[in-house]
C-alpha cells in the first residue's frame, strides 16, 4: 500500500508541470520531502499508466539531459519538442528557464 501511495503523489506532482515546462526527479523527490528519493521517483515514473497525460516525458535529469522514459527517448524528445522545448545532444537548452519549481 506504502508503494501505491507514493507512486500516486510522484503522478498528482508530475501533472502539474506545464506544458513547455521541465522539472527534474530530484525535484519531484525534494517536493515529496526527501531530495534522495529521486531514483524512486524515476522508478514510479516508469510505471506510469498513463504517459502523455501524466507528463512524465517532462521529467528530465537535475543536469538538463532527458533521462528515461517508458516509450523510449525519441518519443521524449518529440513530446517536448511538440511544446517547444528546444533540445540538443539530448539536453534541454535553456534548462534553468524552463525549470518547473513544485511546491509541495
Amino acid at each position: 500500500m506504502l508503494r501505491m501511495d507514493f507512486s500516486w503523489k510522484v503522478l498528482e506532482l508530475t501533472g502539474r508541470i506545464p506544458s513547455g515546462k521541465v522539472t527534474t526527479y530530484g525535484e519531484i523527490a525534494r517536493a515529496l520531502g526527501n531530495a534522495r528519493l529521486s531514483r524512486a521517483v524515476g522508478n514510479a515514473l516508469h510505471g506510469n499508466p498513463r504517459p502523455v497525460e501524466t507528463p512524465c516525458h517532462r521529467v528530465v535529469k537535475s543536469d538538463g539531459s532527458l533521462g528515461g522514459y517508458s516509450r523510449g527517448i525519441h518519443d521524449k524528445t518529440k513530446l517536448l519538442r511538440s511544446e517547444g522545448v528546444q533540445i540538443q545532444n539530448n539536453r534541454i537548452l535553456n534548462f534553468d528557464k524552463l525549470f518547473f519549481k513544485l511546491t509541495p
